[in-house]
C-alpha cells in the first residue's frame, strides 16, 4: 500500500474541513430588521440627536452573537443620519431582540433634505434606505438593508390639489 506523503495529507485534511464547514455555514437566512420606534435625544449645537430602535429578528437555528453595530440612513435619495454603537448582546434562535442605536442629524444634512423637498411636484411618497452592519460573534459581520418608504399622505408639502401657483 502507497504511503503518502505527510503534507499532502495535511493538506488533504484541511480542504476536507474547510468544505465541510462552508457546508455548514451556507444555509443561514439573513437578518430581519425593521424600524421599531424613533425617539428625540439631546444634540450638540448645530446637530439633531435621535434613539433608533431596531427589531433584529433572527430566522436561523442558531443565535447570533455581536458586540457593536453601524446604521446609516438615507431619505429621499441623499444621506440623512448615521449612528454607531458598541453594545453587545445576542440574537436568540428563531428569536428577535429590540436594539437602540444614538443617531445623529447634520444640520446640513437636514438642509439638503429640505432643499430636496422644495421641489414644487407633488410628494406624497418619501423613499428611505436603512444600510447597518452587526458586528462580531462566531459568524462575523451581518450586513442588512431595509427599504421603504414614508406615506407623507395629507403632510407632504406640496400636495397638487392644495398648492396651486
Amino acid at each position: 500500500m502507497p504511503r503518502i506523503p505527510l503534507p499532502r495529507l495535511v493538506f488533504i485534511l484541511l480542504a476536507s474541513l474547510l468544505l465541510s464547514s462552508c457546508a455548514l455555514f451556507a444555509n443561514r437566512d439573513p437578518l430581519n430588521v425593521q424600524v421599531a420606534g424613533i425617539e428625540p435625544l439631546p444634540g450638540e449645537g448645530l446637530e439633531l440627536r435621535l434613539a433608533l430602535k431596531l427589531r433584529v429578528q433572527n430566522p436561523n437555528t442558531s443565535a447570533v452573537a455581536y458586540d457593536g453595530l453601524a446604521l446609516s440612513l438615507e431619505v429621499n435619495g441623499r444621506e440623512l443620519a448615521s449612528g454607531v454603537s458598541d453594545q453587545r448582546g445576542e440574537v436568540p434562535r428563531f428569536g428577535e431582540r429590540l436594539i437602540t442605536v444614538p443617531m445623529t442629524l447634520s444640520a446640513f444634512a437636514v438642509a439638503r433634505q429640505v432643499l430636496g423637498l422644495a421641489d414644487p411636484t407633488p410628494l406624497e411618497r418619501v423613499p428611505y434606505v436603512l444600510r447597518g452592519k452587526l458586528a462580531g460573534g462566531a459568524f462575523g459581520v451581518h450586513r442588512f438593508v431595509e427599504k421603504g418608504t414614508l406615506e407623507l399622505g395629507d403632510f407632504g408639502p406640496y400636495r397638487s390639489d392644495i398648492y396651486r401657483p
